[in-house]
């Protein structure tokens, strides 16, 4: 029935039996207006890198030029599940500076964290649409991909392949490590030697 699906959404391909993310894609990119469509869809992670069939219509999809952006989001924000999501934002006809180029946004840390529930705020989701608005790079968080840098990593989508987190805590050297690893356990030593001077003296130990 999807090979001769009569209104088309078969033209990417057929999804296999036990994924139906793909279809569903189609479906809505299918239904988009011819010149003016665009619409945005939450997907698990494995939507950007799963390969065989899945592979193939993602592949499809991206030489058609029509994702505009992958959107990242931080775990645990929907109901039934804790796996992170993303949202693919998809353009029938992109603006010109967009075109053969897909934003990738890595906004995994964006979110408020709750005990059942992480939280994706009003701030957070103003930051995120700041991001897709601006569609430019910015350090650790977003990056403008090019089709062909796409292609040469066959079409995996996955955010890490495009986007190096900056890290949290000061880098450092290794003479500057082993030096601060030195002086932590000269300090250790002294703490150790001066709590077995108070055992003996106390008589706990001899």
């Amino acid at each position: 029935m999807w090979a001769s699906d009569p209104y088309g959404r078969d033209f990417a391909g057929m999804p296999p039996a036990k994924s139906g993310d793909y279809a569903w894609v189609q479906h809505m990119i299918k239904s988009m207006a011819p010149v003016s469509g665009r619409m945005a869809v939450v997907l698990p992670h494995g939507a950007l890198f799963r390969m065989g069939r899945e592979g193939a219509i993602r592949k499809k999809i991206l030489q058609m030029d029509l994702l505009e952006a992958v959107i990242g989001l931080g775990p645990n924000l929907f109901y039934g599940t804790g796996l992170a999501a993303c949202v693919c934002v998809f353009r029938m006809r992109k603006a010109a500076n967009r075109r053969k180029r897909v934003l990738m946004i890595d906004a995994s840390r964006e979110f408020k964290a709750g005990r059942a529930q992480n939280e994706l705020l009003p701030e957070h989701g103003s930051l995120i649409y700041g991001w897709y608005r601006d569609y430019a790079d910015v350090e650790g968080v977003a990056r403008v991909v090019t089709l062909d840098e796409i292609a040469a990593n066959d079409y995996n989508l996955n955010i890490p392949r495009y986007i190096e987190p900056t890290a949290d805590q000061e880098a450092v050297t290794v003479e500057e490590a082993m030096r601060r690893l030195k002086e932590t356990s000269e300090t250790a030593f002294a703490a150790e030697a001066r709590l077995i001077a108070i055992f003996r003296r106390e008589g706990l130990i001899r």
